[in-house]
């Protein structure tokens, strides 16, 4: 059985940074593509990052380019969101997700798998 479990969310002050972090058990960690979303009260959720499975090409949204970054450590089976300069407007639940097809990227139509989720939320 697939489970994925987040850490890391807060409560920040604008500016600061925070690190979410995600495990995943049941599969092999790096035959699978992963991602970040987030969703905030009233709104879709929407992906945040995506990070491909053999390659480890990475994908973000343009909201946070240059502020987010995700990686993987395949040792661990952990995926990590580094969140620098954040905004009140970063505030969200935050999801993480792994593609259950083997070898997936990050285009196509993947298969997700959800965690939980971890709050984050920033102040002004």
């Amino acid at each position: 059985q697939v489970q994925v479990v987040e850490s890391g969310g807060g409560l920040v002050q604008a500016g600061e940074s925070l690190r979410l972090s995600c495990t995943v058990s049941g599969l092999t960690f790096d035959e699978h593509a992963m991602g970040w979303f987030r969703q905030a009260p009233g709104k879709e959720r929407e992906q945040v990052a995506c990070i491909s499975s053999r390659r480890g090409t990475t994908t973000s949204a343009d909201s946070v380019k240059g502020r987010f970054t995700i990686s993987r450590d395949g040792a661990k089976k952990t995926l990590f969101l580094q969140m620098n300069s954040l905004k009140p407007e970063d505030t969200a639940m935050y999801y993480c997700a792994t593609d259950l097809r083997i070898f997936g990227g990050c285009s196509g139509t993947p298969s997700w798998r959800w965690g939980q989720g971890t709050q984050v939320t920033v102040s002004s």
